[in-house]
């Protein structure tokens, strides 16, 4: 049994750890394990007809080379958000850039490209017999699409966001929850040393998990996430209160980088748009923090927490699911079960498969874990619910 590897999308603590224990696991086996660098874009990078390209894009991975990597962050594959079924020209390596057979057929509608028919001959030239890929939905998405062109695929649900529907956990959340916390109260020294109004960003595009747990341990005053558009008037009101009724004079907001004001409040007050893309020079929390400034007249500072949630080692958590996902992987390949993400759902470790990964998106349930009034955490009722209340 030949085993590739690649890691996808952004890093995130406890991948090292997934890695090493699919590597060590299948040596027990016998399976022979090859790491693929760079994610996707080593498949699509790889050029048959060159030596060297073997050296940049493929490494052999045995137990001595991952012995140590549990122990750090990051990922020892390295990792790109380059998606070979949709790609702009500018990121078609330069060899395939000028095939006019490749590029004939892999025209799409849209006017980006297809390569996906070359993905399949590495593969193939590889001698791959199974791929486990590690990342979160864009990657477990071209995942799909390569098992329902025959590749035998397992996934293993990575990202901050913990956003990858069909499991409560994916690994780098615990981490990157511990960070904020501590982060949090670290700020609360400045905070209240300067009397402000603070405003901690934190990762989040699409939903608000990340900053709703974090907010819920760390008891800050509000938590503003993208399922819920807030109301910049009704939150520095909110702000003010919170201020006055703390004895250190100060509050603590969070705000998950896809939140985004009611309606065309964002233009009123600071005349501009916010669209949660990214598009925009300042962040929703840079944008927010203008606002409530303006409202209030109040000293307000907005801090991002960014790459520091996803840097460095991981926590214990991480490295426990990290660890287990990759048993499980190394266990359905032995028992022939391929198309499917392994996963956990309510505190057991289960696989699912990739087409139902790929049916749904994951949104905080707001009717259980968030109070709509008041723009903070509101857990109605922990009776019967899993570790991570989702």
């Amino acid at each position: 049994m030949h085993i590739g590897i690649l890691t996808g999308g952004g890093d995130a603590p406890g991948i090292n750890a997934c890695i090493k224990t699919i590597v060590t696991i299948s040596a027990e086996r016998g399976y022979r394990v090859t790491g693929i660098r760079r994610g996707w874009n080593g498949l699509l990078a790889f050029d048959a007809s060159d030596p060297s390209s073997r050296e940049e894009h493929i490494v052999g991975l045995d137990a001595q080379t991952v012995r140590r990597i549990d122990r750090t962050g990051g990922t020892l594959l390295h990792t790109s958000r380059i998606h070979p079924g949709n790609l702009k020209k500018k990121e078609i390596p330069p060899f395939l850039r000028n095939s006019p057979e490749l590029m004939g057929s892999g025209l799409r509608h849209s006017g980006n490209f297809d390569l996906t028919d070359h993905v399949l001959g590495t593969i193939d030239t590889l001698g791959l017999d199974v791929l486990i890929v590690i990342g979160g939905d864009d990657t477990i998405g071209y995942a799909e699409h390569l098992s329902r062109k025959g590749v035998k695929v397992i996934a293993v649900p990575k990202t901050m966001d913990n956003d990858v529907y069909g499991t409560d956990y994916c690994v780098g959340f615990g981490t990157a929850v511990t960070r904020s916390v501590q982060y949090i109260h670290q700020l609360r020294t400045s905070s209240g040393s300067h009397e402000r109004i603070t405003i901690v960003e934190l990762f989040g595009r699409s939903t608000g998990e990340t900053c709703l747990i974090s907010s819920y341990l760390a008891g800050v005053d509000r938590a503003l996430i993208p399922e819920v558009p807030f109301d910049p008037e009704t939150l520095a009101d909110y702000l003010i209160e919170d201020k006055a009724a703390n004895p250190s004079r100060y509050a603590m907001l969070t705000i998950s980088e896809g939140a985004r004001m009611v309606g065309s409040k964002m233009i009123e007050y600071c005349g501009r748009r916010y669209d949660g893309d990214g598009d925009e020079t300042a962040s929703i929390g840079q944008l927010t923090r203008e606002t409530i400034s303006m409202l209030t007249g109040q000293d307000v500072i907005c801090q991002p927490l960014g790459y520091l949630m996803r840097s460095g080692i991981p926590d214990a958590l991480d490295l426990m699911v990290g660890f287990n996902f990759a048993q499980l992987a190394v266990e359905l390949i032995a028992g022939q079960r391929f198309g499917v993400m392994v996963a956990l759902q309510k505190g057991v470790y289960t696989a699912v498969p990739l087409e139902e990964v790929s049916s749904s998106t994951k949104q905080v349930d707001i009717s259980e874990l968030y109070d709509l009034r008041y723009y903070r955490p509101k857990m109605r009722s922990v009776m019967g619910k899993p570790m991570f209340l989702y």
